[in-house]
C-alpha cells in the first residue's frame, strides 16, 4: 500500500469533517427561518464570504454591522420598490400604514429652533390634560429642548413610546410668565387616511385620500356614506400625492362603485400564482357617477384604483399621468426584528396591462424619471408624453377604448399643472416654507381673536380684511427676500389664498384648508366641469 493511498482516506475524512463545521457556523449566521433549505442554497457563497472575511481578515471588525450594510446594496439590485427594514426603523415604517402609534396627540412644527405645537388631536392624551396649539415644548423630561440640534426625528423620538409610558414637557405658553409642566401618558394615537370630505354645490362630494393603509377603508367607507346623507351623489376621488399602500385597501374601496363580477385587478408572479380580485356586487354607489384625480406621485394602490375605474369604463380619471409602479411586495419578517419587503408579483388592471414603467437602466435613472418628465415639458403638454413602447399589446376599456400600460396610468382627461402665479418670488418664499410660517406666526399672534369664527366662510371673510399680502412681504423682507412690485402682482393672489388656508387649517382643520386651496384648483375645476355638464 502506497503513501498516497493511506493518506486518501484520512484526507477525505478531515475534509468532510470541515464541511460540517463549517456548515453548522453558517447555519448559525443566518438570521432568517427556513423551513427546509433548497439545494440552491448549500454552500452559500455569501456566507461563505462572511465567514472567511470574519476568520482571516486583517482588521478586526463586526460582522452584524456588514451585514446590515451589505444586505440594502444587494437589495437594490433586484428592482426599486424591495427594501431591506433595520428593525431600528421597522416600527415606525409600519405605522405610516397600520392606523395608529403610540404618542401624546400632538402636530408639531419648529420654528426660530423650537417645537411649536400646531394643532392637538382631540381625544388624544395631550388634549385631555389641557395642552393647546400655540404652545411651545421648551423641555423634556426636566433637560432643555431647543436650539438648532433640535430636528423632527429627535422630537419624535422624544414624545412617541409604548402606550402606557410617560413623558414629562415643559410648555411655554402666551400671555403665562412661568413654564407650564405637564405629565403625559402616551397614549394610541391614530393615523387617519383621509385629509378632507365634503360637499361641493348641492350634488357633488369629494373626498381626499392620502395613503392606502389599515383603516383607510372604513374611513372611506364613513366619508362616502356622510357625502351621500348629505345630499351627493356624484363623487370626486381625489389620489394626487397618493404613494399607494395595502392592495386589501384599494380592493375594497373599488368594490363600492362596481358591479358583481367586474374584475379589480390580478396579480401574478414566478411563485405567486395567479390571484383574481373581483367584485361582489356589495357596494353601495355602483352608479353614482365618478370622477378619479392622479398626478404623477400617484402610485401603486392609487394606479390600481384609477386603473379598474378606467378598464371598467366606470369613471373619468383626470389629471397627469401617473407615477408607473406594478409591483407587489410582501414584508417578511426577519429573527433580529427587521424585515425584508420583497416584490412577490406584478400586478395588471382589468384589461390585463402592467403600468410598471421601465427600471432596468438602474436606480438612478428610475429615480429621475419624474424630474425627466417635467424637463421634457410632459406636466405641460399632453403631447409630450412619452410612456415605454416595448410593450406592443392593444389594451381596450370594456367600452373598447385603447389604454397604455408600461409607463402608469394615462388619464382620460389631462390636465397640465397650474403656473398661473408662479414667479421666482413666489417660488423662493413658498419653498423655503416662509409662506407657511409666517401663517403659523400670524396664527400665534392672533389666536384669540380668530376663535371667535366657527366656519370657514366667516374666518375667510375675517382674514380678507387683514390685507394679509402686505404683512407677509414685510414679514418676508424681514428675513431677507426682498420685495418685487411686478413679481408681486403676478404672485399677490396665490400667495393670498395659501395664507388664508395655512390659517384656516391651523384654526379650523384640514376640511377648510382643502375646500380653500380647491377653490382655484384647475383639475378640481375640470373634475367639477365634467360632472356638471356630461349626462350619465
Amino acid at each position: 500500500m502506497t503513501k498516497k493511498s493511506v493518506y486518501i482516506p484520512i484526507l477525505f475524512a478531515l475534509a468532510v469533517i470541515v464541511g460540517i463545521m463549517i456548515g453548522k457556523v453558517l447555519a448559525e449566521r443566518s438570521f432568517v427561518a427556513h423551513e427546509r433549505q433548497s439545494p440552491e442554497m448549500k454552500g452559500d457563497k455569501l456566507n461563505a464570504i462572511l465567514s472567511l472575511i470574519d476568520d482571516k481578515y486583517v482588521d478586526s471588525l463586526n460582522c452584524d454591522s456588514l451585514i446590515e450594510k451589505a444586505i440594502p446594496k444587494i437589495v437594490a439590485n433586484l428592482d426599486p420598490h424591495s427594501v431591506y427594514i433595520p428593525a431600528s426603523d421597522l416600527q415606525s415604517v409600519n405605522e405610516e400604514l397600520e392606523g395608529s402609534f403610540s404618542g401624546i396627540g400632538v402636530q408639531f412644527n419648529i420654528q426660530r429652533d423650537t417645537v411649536m405645537i400646531v394643532s392637538v388631536i382631540g381625544g388624544g392624551p395631550s388634549e385631555k390634560l389641557g395642552i393647546m396649539p400655540g404652545d411651545r415644548i421648551v423641555t423634556v423630561n426636566d433637560t432643555t429642548f431647543v436650539g438648532k440640534d433640535i430636528s423632527n426625528d429627535k422630537v419624535v423620538k422624544k414624545l412617541r413610546g409604548p402606550k402606557g409610558t410617560k413623558v414629562k414637557v415643559g410648555i411655554k405658553r402666551n400671555g403665562v410668565k412661568d413654564v407650564l409642566s405637564f405629565s403625559i401618558t402616551r397614549g394610541d394615537i391614530p393615523v387617519t387616511s383621509i385629509d378632507a370630505y365634503y360637499k361641493i354645490g348641492h350634488d357633488i362630494g369629494y373626498v381626499k385620500v392620502n395613503r392606502f393603509g389599515g383603516t383607510t377603508y372604513e374611513e372611506f367607507s364613513n366619508a362616502l356614506a356622510g357625502l351621500k346623507d348629505a345630499g351627493a351623489d356624484k363623487f370626486i376621488v381625489d389620489l394626487r400625492g397618493n404613494s399607494g399602500g395595502y392592495l386589501d385597501a384599494a380592493i375594497s374601496m373599488i368594490n363600492e362603485f362596481l358591479a358583481k363580477g367586474d374584475m379589480i385587478v390580478y396579480t401574478e408572479g414566478k411563485t405567486s400564482p395567479r390571484a383574481d380580485a373581483i367584485a361582489d356586487g356589495v357596494g353601495r354607489f355602483k352608479s353614482n357617477r365618478l370622477v378619479v384625480l392622479i398626478d404623477e406621485w400617484s402610485a401603486s394602490a392609487s394606479e390600481i384604483f384609477a386603473g379598474a375605474i378606467q378598464d371598467n369604463d366606470r369613471g373619468l380619471i383626470i389629471g397627469r399621468r401617473s407615477f408607473g409602479k406594478g409591483l407587489v411586495q410582501q414584508q417578511f419578517p426577519l429573527l433580529d426584528g427587521s424585515a425584508l419587503r420583497l416584490t412577490i408579483a406584478r400586478y395588471y388592471t382589468p384589461s390585463g396591462r402592467c403600468i410598471q414603467k421601465p427600471y432596468g437602466d438602474g436606480e438612478e435613472s428610475y429615480e429621475s424619471d419624474i424630474l425627466n418628465r417635467y424637463l421634457h415639458g410632459e406636466l405641460d403638454a399632453k403631447d409630450s408624453i412619452h410612456v415605454d413602447k416595448s410593450d406592443t399589446t392593444l389594451y381596450k376599456t370594456r367600452g373598447g377604448r385603447v389604454v397604455y400600460g408600461g409607463g402608469g396610468i394615462m388619464p382620460d382627461v389631462f390636465v397640465p399643472r397650474d403656473t398661473l402665479g408662479m414667479t421666482s418670488y413666489f417660488n423662493k418664499v413658498n419653498n423655503s416654507g416662509m409662506i407657511y410660517e409666517y401663517s403659523f406666526v400670524y396664527t400665534d399672534m392672533n389666536r384669540e381673536k380668530l376663535k371667535n369664527f366657527k366656519n370657514t366662510t366667516e374666518l375667510e371673510s375675517y382674514l380678507d380684511g387683514e390685507d394679509l399680502v402686505s404683512k407677509f412681504v414685510a414679514y418676508a423682507e424681514g428675513k431677507g427676500v426682498k420685495r418685487n412690485p411686478n413679481l408681486l402682482l403676478k404672485s399677490q393672489s396665490l400667495i393670498n389664498t395659501k395664507i388664508k388656508a395655512y390659517i384656516v387649517r391651523n384654526m379650523l382643520g384640514d376640511n377648510g384648508f382643502y375646500q380653500m386651496l380647491n377653490r382655484d384648483d384647475v383639475t378640481m375645476k375640470a373634475a367639477i366641469f365634467q360632472l356638471s355638464s356630461r349626462t350619465k
